[in-house]
């Protein structure tokens, strides 16, 4: 079961029972969202360029989609976006997280409307965004495209312990093109040792609210 709880920033999150975690950072869902995947991230390889195609791991609520939607609709720039999600939650609670107050009505009623059948399928949600949610595990996702950024926002290495291995960090990593974005709000010693293995160039930035650092990797090649 998922439980709305308010966070410091006043937005919401969810509590997932099963996993014993939040879904973002209890010191602010919306600042954590902001600075670690759209500041550090989006903005960052984005610059300059006219479109950008993200795969993110662990789509949740769908605030970082929205966000990122937001975003390059106003900057003029042409999104694909996948999200890799083992456990969709209904378009029910994600309606009830009050994250339609932080884009536009026009943003979040095409989203909205076609959650569910991206789960299925790609869809186009407006001359500038696509949007697909494969409904399946990292570990068992696979695809021709290569992408400009990866989101890694998978649950914590406390809870999620199998995220976070070597195997499947170097699985994700396959997925960027050369000098593309790794991003993510973790950074520990084992996890910055797995990416650079990969051929990355290791960046370690401020965190969100209630971390000290966070980790972005630039693939080389």
């Amino acid at each position: 079961m998922n439980i709305i709880t308010p966070t410091a920033d006043g937005s919401n999150t969810l509590y997932n029972e099963t996993i014993g975690e939040h879904y973002h950072s209890k010191h602010g869902a919306l600042q954590e969202s902001k600075h670690v995947f759209i500041d550090a991230g989006l903005k960052f390889a984005s610059s300059e360029q006219s479109e950008i195609s993200i795969l993110e791991v662990g789509f949740g609520t769908g605030l970082n989609f929205i966000l990122s939607f937001e975003y390059c609709s106003e900057n003029h720039i042409n999104l694909d976006y996948t999200s890799i999600e083992a456990f969709p939650l209904t378009t029910e609670v994600i309606e009830q997280t009050g994250y339609a107050a932080y884009v536009t009505e026009e943003i979040w009623s095409d989203f909205i409307s076609n959650y569910d059948n991206a789960l299925k399928t790609q869809q186009t949600l407006s001359p500038l965004c696509k949007l697909e949610i494969p409904y399946t595990t990292l570990a068992e996702f696979e695809t021709d495209k290569k992408f400009d950024v990866i989101y890694y926002d998978a649950f914590s290495v406390q809870h999620q312990p199998e995220m976070w291995s070597d195997e499947i960090i170097s699985h994700a990593c396959s997925f960027l093109k050369p000098g593309g974005t790794f991003v993510t709000y973790a950074i520990t010693g084992k996890l910055k040792r797995a990416v650079k293995a990969n051929g990355f160039t290791i960046e370690k930035l401020p965190g969100a609210p209630g971390k000290r650092e966070m980790l972005r990797a630039t693939k080389g090649g």
